[in-house]
């Protein structure tokens, strides 16, 4: 919604003009109306205006005192008489049109009508109460009436009136006149007066359902309302102007038409603080704390709660299914969601609400950090001009800038030094902060805020958000709620130390899009080797999940199964892409929008792709157990899945190098690390140090290419987990769920393994492949020389790991890669491959 240009883009000005306008409405409307039972005594004092009725103490009887007896006078008697209500109507609309938001465009229609029937009713009022002592239509209406009744008499003054009445009706409100005659021309008179509530309510329907009130209009009404789409944001190489995945995040989202809530405001000493807790706004100020100011900005957590989250509108399409009818009427759209058409989205109130848990500005704290700063600043003869803190949910960003001539490394240097002053743990230096020209000092609050996911999921970037798959993340450092399409990022990696929030975010994740999407729009794949964590989805695998045929349980933890399942995804990509090159799209939704217009035959194969999304949890231990039968299939999705809407999130507490591999981090560049142990974890997973400094519960930092911003994880407990996925499995699903390809590959039991049959083995083979992975050399020289081997009895060993897929192909005089990356993984490999080979 665009926003006013006349009232700027301060937020809180709309408001204060809203405001104003609906005072100065009441103020009229009770002027105007106590000056129909008091206009004989005040009229003699108020007729002819003079200065002495405003200084001098003169009694009159208008309840609004002298003032509103002039200004009532003034509107009744010389200008419009009655009709002049219609005034006092349209400042009411325009004051409650500006706070909700409304453009003043939109008003447009509705002053124009109002004006006209006010000179059409004060000239009706004139002429039919001529001879009354009551102004009815005012001055105006009398005069003009008077001159019409001299200029084409009475009756012709009548017909004008009437005239005049016929055409404000049919401009108005276009009644129906076909078949008009004499003898229903009052019955066409009376629909014509009525037509303003027929036409508000004719092409809409309601439909009342507990909690959820949900508004259906028909194919033919337009949406009054439009939702921006955010710039489409590729992670390949971005061209000039593009966006990255933070900076559409962190996009302000437009306003949308809402009650505001009441700003509270604190006053603080030697400067003005004010804190407004219901709306994400931003106010700076300065406090004079010592020799240096202090600006502070605080942004409050974001606007209040909605009882009900709003669902895409369902689309009243009637007649056959696409899916029985390839063809039939082209102008209707098929629609998947038809085939659950009484799925209702999850609402707001099963999740639990911290309203208690607000922005409290401790200013002691503040003035104790800033002199702490500056105190161990100048130890080191390090002088600043400015500083400016931003207070956040769970941190503080203290912004500082340096006198000319000090160097940012001596900053930067000080890390520990500030953090020991100010004895608090998660402190971290930007230095300098991007496109601000300042250094960055975070230190964690003594206070800290909880960000809950019904807070995230009401805020207006994600109700009104159009992406693909919204994820609501948490709040920036700046409270400025965070939005991602995780479409867009294409994949997702997440890290973090045991109990730091990792399997908080993942439900936060599929929360965000269990609201979001419809079960046809959406499919998950849940891969949980702890068994635990994400066991409670099971329930809703007739709607959202999506598994193998042959599989018992809807959740995935054996290993054996994993492999098969990422086996079969791949087969589900190619088969996505063949779908994809038979209907000349480039990608999921070019497919689905010609899909959706019936343009693709679904007996030639072609069907509406759903969004899958791949959810890894502990994913080291599945590479310890599985190693490259993991990582292959899992590198081939991450390359080239994105383009058929198939989106992978893995998450581990081992951000290690043989776990998150080279081919792993080059395509997943948009990762969330949480608390982890080392610095070289933190550059494991995001390149850079800073997640070893973060605070934990939730606190952690999120990079889609260099930027890398602070977010605090919004928290979604077990319980508000499960009420949400009991309100999904309560509901009718899918006669069976959404299955995926069936893998054969692992279930060809056979004595060759590659081309080597296993029966001839060498037998000094496990100690040559032991050998190489602890030394993580392949080269046929080291078996020869370390097993003393002859030369061709090392080279045949050495042809028999390649088959075996211990090490990899020759590559001239360079040695070998090793596959294995570590023994315990190896020892697996040889266990499995003796069983095999023994019969036991």
């Amino acid at each position: 919604m665009a926003k006013s240009k006349i009232l700027g883009d301060d937020p809180r000005t709309p408001k204060l003009m809203g405001v104003l306008l609906l005072f100065f409405a009441t103020y009229l409307f009770v002027a105007c109306f106590s000056y129909i039972f008091t206009w004989q005594i005040d009229q003699d004092k108020v007729n002819h205006f003079e200065f002495d009725l405003i200084f001098q103490d003169i009694e009159v009887s208008n309840w609004l005192g002298r003032l509103g007896a002039i200004v009532s006078h003034f509107l009744v008697f010389w200008l419009f008489g009655l009709p002049s209500f219609f005034i006092i109507y349209i400042l009411l609309q325009y004051g409650l049109g500006i706070i909700n938001g409304i453009p003043l465009e939109r008003f447009s229609g509705r002053l124009r009508n109002s004006l006209a029937w006010m000179i059409g009713l004060s000239v009706l009022f004139g002429f039919v109460f001529y001879k009354s002592d009551f102004p009815w239509g005012g001055n105006f209406g009398r005069s003009i009436s008077e001159w019409l009744m001299n200029f084409v008499g009475t009756i012709g003054t009548f017909l004008l009136v009437l005239l005049i009445i016929a055409f404000l009706i049919i401009w108005s409100y276009n009644p129906e006149l076909k078949g008009l005659t004499l003898t229903n021309f009052f019955e066409q008179l009376k629909s014509a007066i009525f037509a303003l509530w027929d036409d508000r309510y004719k092409n809409k329907t309601f439909d009342i359902k507990e909690n959820t009130r949900r508004l259906t209009e028909m194919p033919s009404e337009k949406k009054e309302k439009t939702t921006t789409s955010p710039p489409s944001v590729s992670l390949a190489p971005m061209k000039a102007g593009e966006k990255s995945v933070i900076e559409e995040a962190l996009a302000k989202p437009e306003p949308i038409a809402e009650p505001e809530a009441k700003e509270e405001a604190q006053e603080v000493e030697d400067g003005e603080f004010e804190l407004n807790t219901k709306n994400q706004t931003t106010k700076a100020t300065s406090l004079k704390v010592g020799e240096t100011e202090l600006e502070i900005e605080a942004a409050p957590p974001a606007a209040e709660l909605s009882d009900i989250l709003p669902t895409p509108p369902v689309k009243a399409v009637q007649g056959e299914l696409f899916n029985e009818k390839p063809y039939g009427d082209i102008s209707t759209p098929y629609d998947p969601t038809l085939d659950l058409s009484g799925y209702e989205y999850p609402v707001l109130p099963l999740l639990d609400n911290y309203e208690d848990q607000k922005v409290e500005i401790d200013r002691s704290e503040l003035e104790s950090n800033k002199d702490q700063i500056i105190e161990t600043l100048l130890n080191y003869k390090i002088e600043i001009v400015k500083i400016r803190a931003t207070i956040g949910p769970t941190v503080t960003l203290y912004e500082i800038v340096p006198a000319p001539g000090v160097r940012i490394s001596r900053i930067k240097n000080l890390e520990d030094d500030i953090a020991l002053s100010l004895a608090a743990l998660g402190i971290r230096i930007i230095a300098p902060i991007p496109g601000r020209g300042t250094i960055g000092i975070e230190v964690p609050n003594k206070n800290k805020q909880m960000v809950s996911l019904r807070e995230m999921l009401s805020s207006d970037r994600f109700r009104r958000s159009d992406m693909d798959l919204p994820i609501a993340l948490g709040k920036s450092i700046s409270n400025e709620p965070i939005v991602v399409d995780l479409a867009k990022m294409p994949h997702l990696l997440i890290a973090g130390a045991t109990g730091q929030g990792k399997s908080v975010g993942i439900n936060t994740i599929l929360c965000s899009l269990l609201y979001k999407k419809h079960p046809s729009q959406l499919k998950l794949v849940l891969i949980d080797p702890k068994k635990v964590e994400l066991s409670p989805y099971a329930k809703i695998d007739s709607h959202f999940l999506a598994y193998l045929p042959d599989q018992l349980e809807p959740i995935i933890t054996d290993t054996a199964q994993v492999i098969k399942t990422l086996n079969s995804l791949v087969i589900e990509m190619e088969s996505r892409y063949d779908l994809l090159k038979k209907a000349q799209a480039r990608n999921i939704k070019e497919y689905n929008d010609k899909f959706i217009a019936r343009r693709l035959n679904p007996e030639k194969g072609h069907k509406f792709l759903p969004f899958i999304v791949l959810v890894v949890d502990e994913f080291a231990d599945l590479i310890m157990t599985a190693g490259k039968e993991i990582e292959l299939p899992i590198g081939r999705l991450a390359q080239l899945a994105r383009a058929v809407g198939i989106h992978l999130i893995i998450a581990t507490q081992r951000p290690s190098v043989n776990i998150i591999t080279g081919v792993i981090k080059a395509n997943f560049p948009a990762r969330i690390a949480f608390r982890v142990s080392s610095k070289v974890d933190s550059r494991t997973i995001l390149d850079t140090n800073g997640a070893d400094q973060l605070i934990g519960r939730g606190d952690m930092l999120l990079t889609a290419g260099s930027d890398i911003i602070r977010l605090q994880c919004a928290f979604v407990d077990t319980p508000e987990v499960e009420r949400v996925i009991n309100f999904i499995h309560e509901q009718p699903g899918y006669p069976q769920p959404y299955f995926l390809p069936e893998f054969t590959g692992g279930d060809a039991a056979t004595n060759e393994v590659g081309a080597v049959d296993i029966n001839d083995l060498d037998d000094m083979l496990e100690d040559a492949a032991r050998l190489v992975v602890q030394n993580q050399h392949g080269s046929t020289s080291m078996i020869q020389r370390r097993l003393k081997l002859g030369y061709n009895r090392a080279g045949r060993i050495m042809d028999q790991l390649e088959h075996l897929g211990v090490v990899g192909p020759n590559e001239g005089s360079k040695p070998r890669e090793v596959l294995f990356h570590d023994e315990v993984e190896l020892q697996r490999f040889l266990q499995e491959l003796r069983s095999k080979r023994f019969g036991n």
